[in-house]
């Protein structure tokens, strides 16, 4: 078994556990890193170490105290570069040896992005965050970068006194540093296993409400109070995932809220959730981010996918788990409507990549494809789809809950492939395997497109967006004053999304319709980013050259990959406006996330190599 993602050996060391000693520069936008690693053998006369690192500047090397001789393989385009460590003596199987690297991070290290005072909330002071998943830790930290390993981690950061620092793990306290007295040093503790991509950082002028016995909200003092209002109700989500999937282990769950340029809706990283600002709509309505990261807390940091081609594994379970947890909320009407709107975002992430795409095949092959690249809602969407099938299948939602509960606790602080659980699946339902053995497994698996099956959902609160929807497709012109105000004033956001949504997957509306639309729903006044980002698409999918600069406006002053890259798609397929999408790209590439600009660059089409120091 080998991670095509990775250079590192894992069948022939582990790494047990990270010490990490961190120094945030500022000025030079790179930290200064010294990293203990626990290895341990898994063989007799092991004696030469691979990690993962990319764009490291790697100074020193050794191996229990002794200096050990290492070399730094060729670079390769989104693996980075092997760090291979040739160790002073042979290991035998089951010993472990402490390896201390020296390093320095780079300027342009894919999993760092460095804001500047004036890209943040207070203006005043700059900050730093990390996203490693997929495969970027290894800029960050020289390591085994798959998930196929987990450990714990201990860190020290060191920060300017006026910011604070958090990480993924527990706080355990903070001291001036004593080599410079206008800094003070962080420490952690993740006494929990967990794969390397869950490493996360953060350093900026953060402050922080009580939301939770075990919760706290941290952002910027400018969103912290919308923060704390908007994710009250997190504990009772805690709450009732634990019922659903056994005790949350991680001791805390707090919710980071990060700067607009945060390329996606939310990270699971554990006793910290990262998320964007985007979800601050004011009403809850968006509050559906936390429940999918909330859930991740079992499905994808505590049972983790062993490579990335079972991605699935981690966002099917975890949408499948946020949906019950909506089901106890809100009740299972509203699960049913929440999955007709995931089974039409699948339907959009299909077109987008081609229904023959094999990066839409539910397990796809990674061997050289960047996992940046295979990205989308599909792992997510036809996971679900696939859980709901078998749900149907073997009982309804108890019944199925009973074996994700089970799974869950049966893998725990593991990481597993798509073979493990279904192998597990046929062990559970014994007695319904006749039933298992005629699903499609090809047809959901291995095979790219819509999945074989389309689930019967409950319609009940889609039917009104779809009668909306159809209202709209059939008027002619002369139809147009029948709409009003009244059409909308009954749905709740979630149901605008959707009508939206359905609109999207249908023949651009005439100019004439989307103009009306503005004039009785006054849609451009909307400030759920769920909302405006479907409803400036439509516009100017219809061409309407006025919705042209608000598109481009929302792509650029946020930066989550799900609104920015089709909006920057939309206005580039507009013909009469395509240089206009490049020319604001342009414009905006530097400010942006380094996966962000470089997916937008691919999407317009934009050579690569001129990304300046990106």
């Amino acid at each position: 078994m080998s991670d095509p993602c990775s250079f590192s050996s894992f069948s022939t060391c582990l790494t047990k556990h990270l010490n990490l000693q961190l120094h945030v520069d500022f000025d030079r936008h790179v930290i200064r890193g010294k990293v203990q690693l626990t290895v341990e053998a898994l063989e007799d006369r092991f004696s030469v170490l691979t990690l993962d690192s990319r764009d490291l500047n790697v100074s020193s090397v050794s191996v229990n105290q002794q200096t050990a001789r290492f070399e730094l393989g060729p670079k390769h385009s989104f693996k980075g570069t092997p760090l291979v460590i040739t160790l002073p003596y042979d290991l035998s199987r089951g010993q472990q040896v402490i390896v201390e690297v020296t390093y320095e991070t780079s300027p342009s290290a894919s999993a760092l992005q460095w804001l500047t005072p004036e890209q943040t909330a207070g203006k005043k002071q700059p900050y730093l965050f990390s996203q490693c998943q997929a495969h970027h830790c290894r800029s960050m930290v020289p390591c085994q970068d798959t998930p196929s390993i987990k450990h714990t981690y201990y860190a020290q950061v060191s920060v300017p006194k006026q910011l604070v620092a958090l990480m993924s793990a527990v706080r355990d306290g903070q001291e001036v540093d004593p080599q410079d007295s206008g800094r003070i040093v962080y420490r952690f503790r993740q006494p929990v296993a967990m794969p390397s991509y869950l490493i996360a950082i953060v350093v900026g002028a953060l402050e922080s409400r009580e939301i939770g016995p075990r919760s706290r909200v941290w952002s910027e003092t400018e969103f912290v109070d919308k923060a704390a209002s908007e994710f009250s109700e997190t504990e009772t989500m805690l709450q009732t995932a634990e019922d659903l999937a056994g005790p949350y282990v991680w001791g805390q769950y707090d919710v980071l809220v990060l700067p607009p340029s945060f390329p996606y809706g939310g990270m699971e990283n554990p006793c910290l959730t990262f998320a964007t600002p985007t979800v601050l709509a004011g009403d809850k309505s968006l509050s559906g981010v936390i429940a999918h990261e909330i859930s991740h807390s079992w499905t994808g940091n505590l049972v983790t996918n062993r490579t990335w081609e079972h991605f699935w594994l981690n966002e099917g379970h975890t949408v499948y788990l946020e949906r019950m947890i909506g089901r106890r909320m809100e009740g299972e009407q509203f699960r049913q409507f929440k999955a007709i709107g995931g089974w039409s975002y699948l339907q959009d992430s299909v077109n987008t990549f081609g229904a023959n795409n094999p990066l839409t095949n539910l397990v796809p092959s990674l061997q050289e494809v960047d996992p940046d690249d295979a990205f989308s809602l599909v792992p997510y969407e036809k996971g679900f789809a696939l859980l709901y099938h078998l749900e149907e299948l073997m009982g309804g939602p108890e019944v199925f809950m009973g074996f994700v509960k089970s799974y869950i606790q049966r893998f725990a602080y593991s990481s597993v492939t798509t073979d493990d659980w279904k192998n597990y699946l046929f062990t559970y339902f014994k007695d319904k395997v006749d039933i298992l053995n005629k699903v499609d497994w090809n047809g959901w698996m291995f095979t790219p497109g819509m999945p074989p099956v389309k689930p019967q959902y409950d319609t009940t609160l889609a039917d009104a967006c779809i009668a909306l929807t159809q209202r709209w497709i059939k008027a002619k012109d002369q139809d147009l004053n029948v709409f009003s105000q009244s059409d909308v004033k009954t749905l709740s956001s979630h149901q605008l999304i959707e009508f939206l949504s359905l609109l999207l997957q249908e023949e651009p509306l005439p100019l004439s319709h989307v103009k009306k639309m503005q004039d009785v729903y006054d849609l451009n006044a909307s400030t759920n980013s769920e909302i405006r980002f479907r409803w400036l698409r439509l516009c100017v999918r219809s061409q309407w050259e006025e919705a042209v600069p608000l598109a481009l406006k929302m792509a650029t002053e946020q930066g989550r990959m799900k609104f920015t890259r089709p909006l920057f798609r939309e206005v580039f397929n507009f013909e009469k406006h395509r240089e206009e999408a490049v020319r604001v790209f342009m414009a905006h590439r530097a400010a942006m996330h380094p996966v962000t600009s470089g997916l937008v660059a691919k999407d317009l089409k934009v050579d690569a190599s001129s990304t300046g120091d990106r």
